[in-house]
């Protein structure tokens, strides 16, 4: 059975994108079938996989709907073929804004995604949900099918904030649509060590959420950055870079912490 992970968080611009597609080109790389699903209309984590958005035939969106199934659904990319550290993905783009709101008066509208799935799951080791930043009908699509929640976020005072509105949306999922759903552990991204505050906050998480908080830690890396713009994650743009390094580490210790996830 495939572990399936939602990387979210309330606050935008945390890197979930950017976690999602280098764990998931990481955990290929350590010889996982992943699948990757982008649920955010602005379809990054696609384009970052190295696919097109504007030339995909069928996608979440059609998932969704229930017009297509995500076997007909999924794609590959190329350069990730090439780059040895492929996954499958099923992409996103702008038809999915329009999903919402044709979701509205459907049945199960909040549990498609997981229906779905259930079709696909003795295909994967691991499948990773780009959720988007607000508390939508596609997030809950996400939340509802998870086992859990990786959730990546700065070392600063407004993502504890941040932080706290999620951990309140993840009870309420857990109480009302899935019972399975929890935190599986606190990512600190863009982490800069030269900044005071940085590190307090750092020392604050792991305080409080103790071995919730994930021992990896991605650096504020250049390469990581450019790596979107080429069509691939970092792990595959610069495998020699900081950034890449430390997102193979972290799928290193994904599949080390599984025994303990249930």
């Amino acid at each position: 059975m495939a572990k399936i992970f939602c990387i979210a968080n309330q606050k935008g611009g945390v890197g979930k994108t950017t976690t999602t597609v280098n764990l998931a080109a990481g955990l290929a790389q350590l010889g996982q079938r992943v699948l990757m699903i982008d649920l955010d209309p602005q379809g990054n984590a696609t384009m970052g996989s190295g696919v097109d958005k504007r030339s995909l035939a069928l996608s979440v969106y059609d998932v969704l709907l229930e017009s297509a199934s995500i076997a007909e659904a999924r794609t590959r990319s190329d350069k990730l073929v090439a780059a040895g550290c492929s996954y499958d993905i099923l992409g996103a783009n702008r038809e999915l804004a329009g999903a919402e709101v044709e979701m509205v008066e459907l049945e199960r509208r909040e549990r498609r995604l997981k229906t779905a799935l259930a079709e696909v799951d003795q295909d994967y080791d691991f499948v990773l949900i780009d959720c988007p930043p607000s508390l939508s009908m596609l997030t809950l699509n996400g939340l509802c099918c998870a086992d859990g929640v990786v959730v990546p976020m700065q070392c600063e005072y407004f993502a504890l904030e941040g932080l706290t509105d999620l951990v309140n949306t993840i009870k309420q999922v857990k109480a009302n649509l899935n019972d399975d759903l929890r935190i599986i552990g606190l990512l600190r991204v863009m982490f800069d060590p030269r900044i005071t505050l940085q590190q307090q906050v750092s020392e604050q998480l792991t305080a409080h959420f103790g071995d919730k908080v994930f021992d990896t830690v991605i650096p504020r890396n250049v390469r990581l950055a450019e790596a979107p713009s080429y069509g691939l994650p970092g792990v595959a743009f610069d495998p020699a870079s900081k950034g890449a390094q430390a997102f193979v580490a972290f799928a290193g210790e994904m599949l080390r912490r599984l025994p303990k996830m249930g």
